[in-house]
């Protein structure tokens, strides 16, 4: 890709971004173009509601897209994603636990202790799951095995989830049902400026990686030929992926979808595998997904929003397939 097409087309997407913010504030079950700005109800709806709203779902798709970026770099395969090798498992797993101790103690009115554990627990959850596929990684270099092992261990942890849920109160279980189908507004200005900061030290990190994972791309010993320590980019992979992973889930519940589709969607469509690229596209094209989808959720229904999963899944992969189907399925 030449410097004025990636110039080009990076411009086009922050406008298509610009464009989708602004749906995203002004349209819904009030059109805040129907109010006075004056008025106390306009200054609630945008600063109170829609605001925190639209900012979560572009730190939600941005970092989902990151996260799956790096992962499918770091095992060399696209099939990787936070959610297929159980990321997004272990750190619902986590919350589930956390719920119930937060409703055991009766602490959940209390924002520290309240959401700030439900947050950590998250964030534990993504690292479990993500070390032990590390651990499988360095003892068995198959991309296959690796999938299987990420898949079974979401099983397992999707189990565990499951018997926690049988043993919890009707109130908790409804709550928790709720938060797993995935949703960007219900998020205050105080997680918001809780999550950017995790969201921006990730991707200066990822640009930081720019260098191996562009090595990294043809096999460990080419990337180790040119200088790349192998095993301190996997370690700092995990660490990016776990706390940006496990910090989303943790206000927004488990996105599937964006992850694994919007890395793939992007090689597919800009026909580029240099990770400058790919990394600025990702973080624009997944907060692209997120805010159409948070914006067809809204327009569905004034009375009722759907679950932002739904969305994603249901529009985003026959989207992803058809690029697949027209690419002659490679994904190389």
């Amino acid at each position: 890709m030449t410097k004025q097409r990636f110039i080009a087309t990076t411009i086009y997407l922050m406008l298509l971004i610009v464009a989708l913010i602004t749906c995203d504030l002004c349209f819904g079950s009030v059109n805040l173009f129907s109010l006075d700005r004056s008025d106390p109800l306009f200054q609630t709806i945008l600063y109170d509601i829609r605001l925190p709203k639209t900012l979560t779902a572009v730190v939600a798709g941005s970092g989902l897209a990151l996260c799956g970026l790096l992962m499918q770099s770091l095992f060399r395969n696209p099939l990787a994603g936070p959610y297929v090798l159980g990321v997004s498992s272990g750190a619902s797993l986590f919350v589930a636990v956390a719920t119930m101790l937060i409703s055991s103690v009766n602490i959940s009115g209390f924002y520290f202790m309240g959401k700030s554990i439900v947050t950590l627990f998250s964030i534990g959850g993504a690292f479990f799951v993500t070390l032990i596929i590390l651990m499988v990684s360095r003892k068995n270099k198959n991309n296959v095995t690796l999938l299987l092992v990420g898949l079974m261990v979401g099983q397992v942890l999707g189990a565990l989830q499951g018997l926690i849920e049988f043993m919890s109160s009707a109130d908790n279980l409804k709550t928790f049902i709720l938060w797993g189908m995935g949703s960007v507004g219900s998020t205050t200005l105080t997680d918001v400026w809780f999550m950017v900061p995790v969201f921006f030290a990730a991707v200066i990190a990822g640009f930081f990686l720019i260098r191996s994972l562009n090595a990294i791309l043809l096999n460990e010993q080419y990337a180790q030929n040119l200088g790349v320590n192998v095993n301190r980019l996997r370690v700092t992979i995990i660490i990016i992926t776990a706390m940006l992973v496990g910090v989303i889930t943790a206000f927004c519940g488990p996105i599937a979808f964006v992850g694994i589709s919007v890395p793939i969607a992007s090689r597919l469509f800009f026909k580029t595998s240099h990770h400058l690229h790919q990394m600025v596209f990702c973080l624009l094209l997944g907060a692209c997904v997120v805010l159409a989808a948070d914006v067809i959720c809204q327009l569905v229904s004034n009375q009722l929003m759907l679950p932002i999963n739904t969305v994603t899944t249901i529009i985003g992969s026959p989207v992803v397939i058809y690029l697949l189907f027209k690419s002659k399925l490679s994904v190389g």
